[in-house]
């Protein structure tokens, strides 16, 4: 643990760069907004993370690629919400338990489940964030910072193409066969 006095920015807090010509009160509720996609973003990766360690099964290779990379991506996506936010005159949450207290997103315990399972959590857990994204795309529209809304945008496509192919492994049709009906 630190024992630096030298806070420069104290967490929290928001501090509208001048340079972007946005107001205060506007900057706050982006930053808000942006902080909360940080913090589910992050629940997220962890929670593709740990799929990913864990999957099995006869569709192994596939699944965990498509879950490593898709980890790849909700890091990326983190890192670009931190920055903004950063940009914008906020202090981007950081820390495990600050992350997981934030998000409006519930992580999956810590037992391993079967992978349809698995990828079933993860489903709901990209709707859930779909959903808040195209409500930050609006909120940041109408405020006035087209530059976060693409951002949003961009992120939000590459969320939505992950849960759709999400979407396609927890389809029924299987190469696999079923032990019980042979």
């Amino acid at each position: 643990m630190s024992t630096q006095k030298n806070v420069q920015r104290q967490a929290g807090s928001v501090e509208a760069s001048p340079a972007l010509r946005l107001e205060q009160e506007k900057v706050e509720q982006i930053v808000d907004a942006l902080q909360s996609d940080l913090a589910a973003t992050y629940v997220l990766y962890h929670q593709l993370k740990k799929h990913h360690w864990n999957v099995e099964g006869a569709e192994f290779r596939d699944i965990h690629v498509f879950l490593g990379e898709a980890a790849g991506a909700a890091e990326e996506a983190a890192d670009e919400l931190a920055e903004r936010v950063q940009a914008l005159g906020g202090v981007p949450i950081a820390g495990g338990k600050n992350l997981e207290e934030a998000a409006p997103v519930a992580p999956e315990d810590d037992d391993v489940y079967d992978i349809r399972t698995s990828l079933e959590n993860d489903m709901e857990m990209y709707g859930d964030i779909i959903e808040q994204v195209r409500g930050h795309v609006d909120l940041t529209t109408n405020l006035g910072d087209h530059a976060t809304a693409e951002m949003l945008r961009q992120q939000l496509i590459e969320i939505e193409e992950n849960a759709h192919h999400i979407e396609h492994y927890l389809e029924d049709d299987t190469l696999v066969l079923d032990s019980a009906t042979n």
